[in-house]
């Protein structure tokens, strides 16, 4: 399958680039090969427009033909790799691949609830298969965590969760620990509250069915990830293992959704985390407010 990448903002895009293109990688997937990209960068964003140019020669060193617009790189490819750091433009970037191949959205899908609607409406209209996802999802350590057939009660996700100036909240790097947080919730999140401590935030999510889950984001530096788990069968604790790299694993997911073009992930579990983290940012805004969520399908 030929493979386009938009948005050259991102160790991402050279990281899942050599996964493809290399048959030494060590975590190389056959089968696929990206063919050509655009770089995008956004302006707005420090850690874009700081990081587009350096990312930029390095795939071109390693033969990526360079398109300059998406519609052109969509029409010679099979599948697409939205890679873009700042996921406020990603609405922006879906209208102009939104043709009916599968489009793999990097996190954050999107940085407010209104923005992941319409991504999400649109896929639908053209007929795009979509998939998001943090590779903390599918990190060793966290993914295998409870076994088939436990019942989850209650979760909290942990990880680093800088805040930047240029970035809305937890969007940045609490998209992880949200992301391990409804792997094992599941969607249905219908309200958050946000507690803001010198070196954490605690986001409190209340379920539609009574349970709750907790995100701690932490202000150290090199923090890892985790979870700890209360099942029917006991309580289950983990920590993400770096091997194989939480990329290679997420990779493997995105190669077998290419493939297929069914996303191992309910879009609707991505709308309740986007609406999850914005009622987390609005209630920390509010000094700990609780806020409702609301969102089209929440179930």
């Amino acid at each position: 399958m030929k493979i386009g990448v938009v948005g050259l903002d991102t160790s991402h895009s050279p990281m899942f680039t050599k996964m493809l293109n290399d048959s030494e990688h060590e975590y190389h997937i056959p089968g696929f090969r990206v063919i050509g990209a655009y770089p995008g960068g956004s302006e707005a964003f420090s850690l874009s427009r700081n990081r587009v140019r350096g990312y930029t020669e390095e795939l071109r060193a390693g033969g990526v033909r360079m398109y300059d617009s998406i519609p052109g790189l969509v029409r010679d490819v099979d599948a697409v790799l939205l890679e873009s750091v700042d996921g406020s433009q990603h609405l922006e970037q879906f209208r102009q691949m939104a043709v009916g191949k599968p489009v793999f959205v990097d996190k954050p899908f999107a940085t407010s609830t209104a923005d992941a609607q319409a991504i999400v409406d649109l896929a639908d209209k053209t007929g795009t298969p979509l998939m998001s996802s943090s590779s903390l999802r599918y990190a060793a350590g966290i993914a295998d965590l409870v076994a088939e057939g436990e019942k989850v009660v209650c979760c909290e996700a942990f990880g680093p969760a800088a805040i930047l100036e240029d970035y809305p909240g937890l969007f940045w790097y609490g998209i992880h620990s949200a992301e391990m947080l409804f792997a094992f919730m599941g969607q249905g999140c219908r309200a958050a509250r946000c507690i803001e401590f010198p070196a954490m935030d605690v986001v409190i999510g209340q379920w539609q069915d009574g349970r709750q889950g907790i995100l701690r984001g932490t202000r150290f530096e090199k923090g890892p990830f985790g979870c700890v788990v209360h099942t029917d069968q006991g309580v289950r604790m983990g920590v993400a293992k770096t091997r194989p790299t939480y990329y290679s694993l997420l990779m493997e997911q995105i190669a077998e959704f290419f493939k297929t073009g069914t996303p191992p992930i309910d879009i609707q579990e991505t709308l309740n985390i986007i609406a999850f983290l914005q009622a987390a940012n609005q209630s920390k805004a509010q000094g700990g407010q609780v806020i409702a969520i609301a969102y089209s399908q929440i179930r």
